[in-house]
């Protein structure tokens, strides 16, 4: 990519997708042409079509289009696995047919075996069943990411798959039905701390673990992999640890000061137990992380605090 480059980022309006836009825009890029992408509609094929033949993007970044925490893949199970689908196969294809450059698609920790082995190798990507609970969003996601790899292997197009450990930080989703987990904890203790309530309230028992990566990393593994990676076979982008559910709630309750309990409904499910990715490959490369999760946090809640004044 250089500063002329036509870039699409499509799923522009999420965390990722706002936070890749800003990064080019900081950069100096002149040609970032996501936003262009409010006046058609990305779930109609021919729509995306002409703005393939008009537009003629070179550097696509697939980010999510629709997702969110448990509560929002057991509540729109139908939402996700639809619109997912739908977007992606419409702008996969259309990269084929126009002959763009390079297309980068970010699939999900959810697409690995539910009861996978630690830490999770890229090649264990469809070795047993999926967490119920995601199945929906985890199915478009494990799609998308063959449908890369069939491309590439029938037309020889440069398609390539990542996938992140879950992403936090700023202009996140904050919407305890909708939200993952940080962004919800985050939201939950804060109201909690200006109401003076003696407790909160968290599903599950607070035992599973999981990784996270901070916004402002992911944008650089991103770039990075446009840059670097040219393999068909998926890649891991992860911070290298991971942490229970019942530590990170104590990490944020400290970041935010709330002073109350905390308490686990273990009638709530849990999710999986653990999804710590093996990010080995992309170590070797030359990337890796420089913002710890309790940085992170404290960065996410003061971005959280000055948009809710």
């Amino acid at each position: 990519m250089n500063k002329n480059s036509k870039i699409l980022i499509v799923g522009y309006k999420s965390m990722l997708g706002n936070a890749l836009a800003d990064y080019f825009k900081t950069e100096g890029f002149k040609n970032i042409l996501s936003e262009v992408l409010n006046s058609f509609d990305l779930m109609s094929q021919s729509a995306v079509n002409d703005f393939f033949a008009k537009e003629e993007p070179e550097f696509i970044f697939m980010t999510d289009v629709r997702s969110g925490g448990i509560v929002a893949n057991l509540e729109s199970p139908a939402e996700f696995i639809y619109t997912n689908l739908q977007v992606q196969n419409n702008i996969i294809h259309a990269a084929y047919e126009y002959a763009a450059e390079k297309l980068l698609f970010l699939g999900s920790s959810c697409g690995y075996p539910k009861d996978c082995q630690q830490p999770i190798k890229e090649e264990y990507f469809l070795g047993g069943k999926i967490e119920e609970s995601s199945a929906p969003y985890a199915v478009s996601k494990i799609a998308g990411i063959k449908m890369c790899q069939a491309y590439q292997k029938q037309y020889g197009v440069n398609f390539i798959c990542a996938v992140p450990a879950t992403v936090y930080g700023g202009n996140d989703d904050f919407d305890l039905k909708s939200s993952h987990v940080i962004s919800a904890l985050i939201r939950k203790f804060h109201e909690a701390k200006l109401k003076n309530e003696d407790e909160v309230s968290i599903w599950g028992t607070g035992n599973p673990k999981r990784e996270f990566l901070y916004i402002d990393d992911m944008v650089k593994a991103c770039v990075f992999l446009m840059n670097n990676y040219k393999n068909p076979e998926i890649i891991n982008v992860g911070y290298g640890e991971d942490i229970s559910i019942k530590e990170l709630a104590k990490t944020i309750k400290d970041v935010v000061g709330f002073k109350g309990k905390t308490v686990f409904d273990s009638t709530k499910p849990d999710g999986a137990m653990r999804k710590l990715l093996d990010s080995t490959k992309i170590f070797g490369l030359g990337w890796s992380p420089k913002i710890n999760l309790k940085m992170g946090i404290e960065r996410t809640y003061k971005w959280y605090k000055e948009g809710v004044k």
